[in-house]
């Protein structure tokens, strides 16, 4: 579904991804890995459309169409939805509000699915967005790319600044996800949290490109492979 190909962007003259190469197929949990830094973001940004980086080489490929030149609304067309770090939500809208303003009542995931999926938003649907918890304001931001009825979910540090139990909620929410077969990318630096849901993890390693693809099983097993390229 989605091709990622020696994929190289930059900042001005600062390199920030080198050959970066990843893909995943429809119905699939994929999680990429890395330190603080590695270009995580930077990635999540260019299959976006966003500038800056700069894409210097390489292509990105939705269902085979390049997404390359294409700015990020006609991007957000094609199915493709973001869950962005640091959430991001309207603070000045109630959650309501927050919901209804990008996606369509109806479908798949209306409001209603998304009320049945964090009954927490719909106790809370008349509260203004900057009131709530950063739990709340999380599962607003996902409720949010889902009411674009998304064939895509890309999850950009969505475990940031969570207490573990709002953050085993959140993930028992994306189990569910993942039993209705929405493909989802999941941009971590936590590693409990991805394994938990990926079916196949990539790890991005400090010169920009990928250094390490497996499976969590094998990613479980290899503890000098995880101490080597993300510290634990």
């Amino acid at each position: 579904m989605l091709e990622i190909d020696t994929l190289s962007c930059s900042y001005a003259l600062a390199q920030i991804l080198n050959g970066t190469s990843m893909s995943i197929s429809e119905g699939e949990v994929v999680a990429l890995l890395g330190r603080n830094g590695m270009g995580k973001t930077s990635l999540v940004r260019c299959i976006f459309g966003q500038r800056p980086p700069q894409i210097t080489a390489g292509e990105i490929l939705f269902e085979g169409q390049s997404l390359t030149v294409l700015p990020s609304y006609r991007i957000a067309q094609h199915g493709i939805a973001l869950v962005p770090q640091g959430r991001r939500i309207f603070r000045s809208l109630t959650v309501k509000e927050n919901l209804t303003i990008v996606g369509h009542d109806s479908g798949e995931w209306s409001i209603s699915e998304i009320y049945k999926l964090f009954p927490q938003l719909k106790a809370r649907s008349s509260a203004w967005g900057g009131d709530l918890s950063g739990g709340e304001q999380q599962m607003l931001a996902i409720g949010r790319a889902l009411v674009t009825h998304p064939r895509l979910l890309i999850m950009d540090e969505a475990s940031e600044g969570l207490a573990p139990i709002v953050l085993a909620e959140i993930r028992k929410r994306m189990k569910l996800l993942k039993e209705r077969g929405l493909t989802t990318l999941i941009v971590e630096q936590n590693v409990g949290f991805a394994l938990d849901l990926a079916d196949r993890i990539y790890v991005l390693g400090s010169h920009g490109s990928i250094v390490w693809a497996a499976t969590p099983e094998e990613f479980k097993n290899s503890p000098d492979l995880q101490h080597q390229f993300l510290g634990v």
